[in-house]
Parts: structure tokens; C-alpha cells; sequence
């Protein structure tokens, strides 16, 4: 089964890391990245860039309206994703767990990735 794990953190958290810690950080994600490559379980992955770069689209007034800012109403902000493809939910909270963003305050979210059929829902 496919999941996604959203990665969820506080903007610039990383700024206020020495370099030390900044560093062994982003180590722990290329491990774990290695190793998922190795276990086939990864998919694919991205980090997303800043969240003031960030537009968001709503419907106002009858008329799809293009704002600044994700405007989002927490601390934390959508900083990226893995998609993986695992035996087991279990399996993939587990590599969830294991990411460097939830021990400084950051969040993994996991779901399930449906496939066409929708048969999910």
C-alpha cells in the first residue's frame, strides 16, 4: 500500500539550529532516505520552499480569488512529503516516527494514497 507522509514544521526552525545540530539533521534524513531507496520502499520526496512564497486560492464572492500566504490558523506549516510504499501502516508510522522534524517540534502526517479506483474511501 502507498502512503504519503506530510511533513509538517515550524517555519525557519532550522536557522535556529547550530550548524552542528543543522547539520547531523539533514544527515538523518539522508539516511533514512538511503535506506528506504535500498528497501524500495520510497517513492518519491520533495522539500517545498518557504510558505511566504506560498499563494492560496479561494472561492470569495462567487469568484476564485488569488491570495498572499497559506494563511493556515497553526504554528506548523506543509513543509514537504515522502510517498512510500509499504507492507503495513504500521510500517510507515514507523518510518514517520523516525523523522528528525518531530523531535524539534514538528509533525508527520500519514495516509494512505488512493488509488484510481477510489475503492479506498
Amino acid at each position: 500500500m502507498k502512503y504519503m507522509l506530510l511533513i509538517w514544521n515550524r517555519p525557519g526552525f532550522t536557522e535556529e539550529l547550530t550548524e552542528q545540530d543543522r547539520t547531523a539533521l539533514f544527515g538523518e534524513v539522508d539516511e533514512i532516505m538511503k535506506e528506504l531507496t535500498e528497501t524500495g520502499e520510497l517513492i518519491d520526496g520533495q522539500a517545498l520552499a518557504n510558505p511566504a512564497q506560498t499563494v492560496t486560492v479561494r472561492l470569495v464572492g462567487g469568484s476564485p480569488e488569488v491570495v498572499d500566504g497559506p494563511f493556515m490558523e497553526s504554528k506548523e506549516q506543509f513543509a514537504g512529503y515522502l510517498t512510500v510504499d509499504c507492507d503495513s501502516p504500521q510500517r510507515a508510522a514507523e518510518i514517520a516516527a523516525r523523522w528528525p522534524d518531530v523531535r524539534f517540534g514538528g509533525a508527520m502526517e500519514v495516509r494512505p494514497v488512493m488509488e484510481q479506483a477510489g475503492t479506498e474511501m
